[in-house]
């Protein structure tokens, strides 16, 4: 089958198997962002935004992204940089595995609420598996930025 996605901006067309996942059609097209960390569904490594909504790549078949707008890390690079800064002058990236998926669902928190509270952040970000950081850093980080915004 044949589908159209409009990728970081760009439309792109693909002939798919209909079991095709949409992390696989991400990374065959370049966004390399977008990692395989658990395969249930529950790390949020391949949080991508489709229509401006987090989603896990991994459990969407890339023919429901047919016709819809799909953002990864590489296309909100700017955005991306304005906070990314301050998670790391926290310690919060110590491995940098989990935070592609942690930066797409911080954009998407912030897009919807720009001044959310601690437990607010915690409970959007709850979805995504660091191993190394402890997420105490991520958080001071997060409000570390939201503080400098005020």
């Amino acid at each position: 089958m044949e589908i159209t996605i409009k990728l970081n901006g760009k439309n792109v067309t693909a002939h798919i198997e209909a079991d095709h996942l949409l992390i696989d059609f991400l990374r065959s097209h370049g966004c390399v962002s977008v990692k395989r960390g658990c395969e249930t569904s529950n790390c949020g490594l391949c949080t991508v935004l489709m229509d401006g909504i987090p989603v896990l790549s991994c459990s969407v078949l890339a023919a429901r992204a047919d016709g819809h707008e799909v953002q990864t890390l590489e296309g909100l690079q700017e955005e991306a940089e304005e906070f990314a800064g301050f998670i790391a002058d926290q310690g919060a990236d110590q491995c940098g595995f989990c935070n592609p998926g942690l930066v797409m669902n911080t954009i998407a928190l912030l897009r919807e609420n720009p001044d959310p509270t601690d437990d607010e952040i915690r409970a959007f970000l709850a979805g995504n598996l660091c191993r190394c950081s402890g997420y105490d850093g991520q958080l001071r980080g997060i409000r570390n930025y939201l503080d400098s915004r005020k």
